[in-house]
C-alpha cells in the first residue's frame, strides 16, 4: 500500500513511518524538518520512503505542495495519517488569537484539505482507502493548560467521524487514534515531578509506547480492520 504520512520526521510520526515500512508499504512522509533520524529509515528502506519538506501552516496550498509536487493522480493513495501538530499551551484568560489561528491552520485546517484531496485520489483509482487522524487524551480529560490544543484535536475527532458516514458507502474508512501522554519532544519540557502527576491518572503508571500507538495506526489501516471506521480508538495506558 502507499502511504501518506504527515509529521513524519520525529517521534510518533518517525515510528508510525518505521512500523508501516517493516510491513512492506511505501511511504509518503511529509514535514518541515529533514532528521537525520528520517535520513536513516530513508537509507534503510531506499525506494519505499520518500520525503518532502512542506510547511503545514499554509493550508491553502497543501493542495499544489502535496498532491501536485509530491503525490500526483499517478501514485494509488491507500491510507492517509495525519499526525503532524504543534502545541498552544497556555490558560484559557491568556489565549492569544493569533497563536490560536496558527495553531488551527496546521491541526486542523491543513489536515481538512489534505483529507479532501487524499479521499478524491482514492475515488479517482476506486480506492477502499483508510484515513487516520492522531488526536490527544487531553480532548477527553482535562489538563490545565491545554484547552486549545484539546479543542483543535476535538475538532478532528468530529471531522474523522463525519468524514465515516458520508464517504463509508464508498468503502473509505476514516478513524481517530487517542494517544495518551507520550515522552515525546512535545512533552520534554515537563519536570519530572509533572509527568509523574500524570501517570499517577493512567491504569499502568506509565507513558504510553510510542510503538503501541504506531502499531494501532497500521493496524487501522490494513484490510485487518476493515470494518472499522468513525471511532476513536483510544491508546492511553488506561487514562479513561
Amino acid at each position: 500500500m502507499n502511504i501518506l504520512v504527515t509529521g513524519c520526521s520525529r517521534g510518533v510520526g518517525l515510528e508510525i513511518c518505521s512500523v508501516l515500512l517493516r510491513e512492506g508499504h511505501t511511504v509518503y512522509g511529509v514535514a518541515r524538518s529533514y532528521t537525520d533520524e528520517f535520513i536513516a529509515l530513508e537509507q534503510q528502506y531506499s525506494g519505499k520512503l520518500f520525503f518532502k519538506s512542506i510547511d503545514l501552516s499554509d493550508s491553502e496550498g497543501a493542495r499544489k505542495s502535496v498532491f501536485k509536487e509530491f503525490i500526483t493522480n499517478d501514485v494509488v493513495l491507500h491510507g492517509y495519517v495525519n499526525n503532524a501538530a504543534i502545541a498552544y499551551d497556555d490558560i484559557v484568560t491568556n489565549l492569544n488569537l493569533d497563536r490560536l489561528k496558527a495553531m488551527y491552520e496546521v491541526n486542523v485546517f491543513t489536515p481538512m484539505m489534505i483529507t479532501k484531496y487524499a479521499i478524491r485520489n482514492m475515488l479517482l483509482h476506486k480506492t477502499k482507502g483508510s484515513i487516520i487522524h492522531i488526536s490527544s487524551i487531553s480532548v477527553h480529560t482535562g489538563y490545565k493548560g491545554l484547552a486549545m490544543y484539546a479543542s483543535s484535536k476535538g475538532a478532528l475527532e468530529a471531522f474523522s467521524k463525519d468524514t465515516a458516514r458520508e464517504w463509508g458507502p464508498l468503502g473509505i474508512r476514516s478513524n481517530v487514534v487517542v494517544p495518551g501522554f507520550m515522552a515525546t519532544a512535545m512533552s520534554a519540557s515537563l519536570t519530572e515531578d509533572q509527568r509523574d502527576k500524570i501517570y499517577a491518572r493512567t491504569s499502568l503508571k506509565a507513558a504510553t509506547s510510542v510503538n503501541s500507538v504506531a502499531e494501532t495506526v497500521a493496524f487501522l489501516l490494513s484490510d485487518k480492520a476493515c470494518s472499522i471506521t468513525g471511532q476513536n480508538v483510544h491508546v492511553d495506558n488506561g487514562t479513561i
